[in-house]
């Protein structure tokens, strides 16, 4: 495609054939060709400011295992590996993962997965239950099923928690119908205002007492220490629920400097923390599969491990570009006017992560989300049929 720069009229700025391109059509122009470039930088990335926002997943690819000496596939593609791959094998008591609604294709029956979180139901505007799943979708599954339900507007949280309002027991009431379809119910309201951190409790404390039957979960941000007059207080809510899913990523995100998703060491501080307040029993420790880009002009993005493949080819990355911090893969690359650095997560990082999970004493570990992940690591997981996982 051509444009005629000298033909272009902008905002009154006049320029005819012949004629000096005028100084404000000429900074359009770079400004022009400068965004033009920074889209095709960013074109094969997954998009989205959050991971949970994902609507358009990537077509399905699977990766073969690993086997010495040949290299390891992602659908027709090699793929690009970052150094000293030599992934450790776990086995835990439990093994949860999300899947979002209308991707049932990344679930396989063979994964060893035994609890899945069916995202999302939702609060809407009014303050009412829209969304629920439907579980027949997962007939064949053999594991347990929780419907997830999320409120992300501080706003609408503190609406449909306020005891004195309608829409509280309205909604209350529509959880625990719902449910009766799931195995369990997943709570994941993250952004609860500080001052309701009582209403919100009262609020699991009457799921807990309406639904004696059922696995009542909480889904909490990550914390690596005790937080005064914290709304997700890990010892006080895991007191009120069954499970307690710590979602331990995002240490970096969209709008922060470039860092690792979740780094090994921030990551054991958290699972220390969560073994001494919510305890083995109920700790459900989350991992990201998922990977994030930032740079200038907006590249700051979150994308699935098969997008970050994709990325790689396209912008020549080999795997001598690709460089371990603290077993977490990262590399940069440039297009013109534009450096974009990525930290994502493949089979060995999270095979690390996993096996200090499993040293520490954790019984239960679960993964943000079905789709996004380095599909070798089913390889490297098993769920123990031992009444107890002894490190």
């Amino acid at each position: 495609m051509s444009i005629d720069w000298c033909n272009m009229s902008i905002i009154g700025t006049r320029t005819c054939m012949g004629s000096p391109m005028s100084k404000p059509l000429f900074l359009y122009k770079k400004l022009f060709v400068f965004l033009c470039a920074a889209c095709l930088a960013i074109a094969p990335l997954f998009s989205g400011s959050r991971p949970k926002d994902a609507t358009e997943p990537p077509p399905q690819e699977q990766a073969g295992g690993l086997v010495p000496g040949e290299p390891s596939m992602i659908g027709p593609h090699v793929i690009i590996e970052a150094p000293d791959v030599n992934p450790y094998s776990t086995n835990f008591f439990e093994v949860w993962a999300y899947l979002i609604a209308d991707s049932e294709e990344y679930l396989d029956n063979s994964f060893p997965i035994t609890d899945l979180g069916y995202f999302s139901a939702e609060v809407n505007t009014y303050g009412e239950l829209v969304g629920v799943p439907n579980p027949k979708k997962l007939a064949g599954y053999p594991g347990r099923i929780h419907m997830v339900v999320a409120c992300n507007s501080t706003s609408l949280t503190h609406f449909a928690l306020d005891p004195d309002g309608k829409v509280r027991g309205k909604l209350i009431d529509d959880l625990v119908k719902a449910t009766e379809d799931f195995d369990g119910l997943q709570i994941d309201f993250e952004l609860v205002p500080k001052r309701d951190k009582d209403t919100f409790h009262s609020f699991i404390q009457e799921l807990r007492r309406r639904l004696p039957h059922k696995i009542l979960s909480v889904a909490l941000p990550a914390r690596t220490r005790t937080l005064k007059d914290d709304v997700y207080d890990y010892k006080r809510l895991s007191a009120l629920v069954d499970k307690v899913f710590v979602m331990a990523y995002d240490e970096h995100w969209a709008t922060s400097r470039p860092g690792p998703i979740a780094s090994i060491d921030w990551c054991n501080n958290i699972a220390e923390h969560s073994l001494e307040t919510i305890g083995r029993e109920k700790l459900v420790m989350g991992l990201p599969f998922y990977g994030r880009t930032w740079g200038e002009v907006s590249l700051n993005r979150a994308f699935y491990f098969s997008g970050i493949q994709r990325t790689m080819r396209e912008n020549g990355v080999t795997a001598a570009d690709i460089m371990r911090k603290e077993h977490i893969p990262t590399f940069t690359y440039e297009v013109p006017s534009v450096t974009v650095t990525s930290y994502y997560d493949d089979v060995q990082s999270l095979s690390v992560r996993l096996d200090n999970y499993f040293d520490m004493g954790v019984k239960a570990v679960g993964f943000w989300c079905l789709g996004q992940e380095d599909p070798r690591i089913w390889s490297h997981l098993s769920v123990s049929q031992r009444e107890e996982v002894t490190p």
